[in-house]
């Protein structure tokens, strides 16, 4: 399996509800390594650039809300991005995070555990993930500068 990495978003949701702590906790009992992470004020601008492929669903006037914690109260449109790295990351987080429909999410996930969906419709699941190599690659570009990431560390010399 190959050395991956993937983005992953601690939306408004999960910060308003104090769920950063819990999320993290599984998300490193993966095994997967942290190399990245910052809180992020999410603009208008970022947030379209991020959600860009479903530009055209009806619900995404209402997923740029969300992800600026519209629906929070949240000051400062804030999310903690985080950047996680080993083998097979991405398949791995998508795996921790569960279904993007919280009742879909198999029990355990951090989607199941601390998912839900508002009387309005609305999804609150807490976590974003990268889908495949090739948006977490853009993703991750938009989301953080690259000297904001560790490096891999180099090969022991034999």
């Amino acid at each position: 399996m190959a050395v991956e990495q993937t983005l992953i978003l601690i939306k408004p949701d999960g910060l308003s509800r104090k769920l950063t702590g819990l999320t993290i906790d599984r998300l490193d009992a993966s095994g997967l390594e942290m190399v990245g992470a910052k809180m992020v004020s999410v603009s208008e601008k970022l947030a379209r650039e991020h959600y860009k492929a479903l530009c055209d669903k009806p619900f995404f006037s209402n997923l740029i809300k969300y992800i600026r914690g519209d629906f929070h109260g949240f000051p400062g449109h804030r999310v903690l991005a985080m950047v996680y790295r080993g083998e097979g990351a991405i398949a791995k987080v998508r795996q921790i995070a569960g279904a993007t429909n919280p009742e879909q999410a198999e029990p355990g996930t951090i989607r199941g555990s601390f998912g839900r969906i508002t009387t309005a419709g609305q999804f609150e699941n807490v976590i974003h993930a990268s889908s495949d190599p090739r948006d977490a690659e853009r993703e991750i570009r938009l989301w953080f500068k690259a000297d904001e990431i560790l490096p891999e560390p180099a090969k022991a010399l034999k």
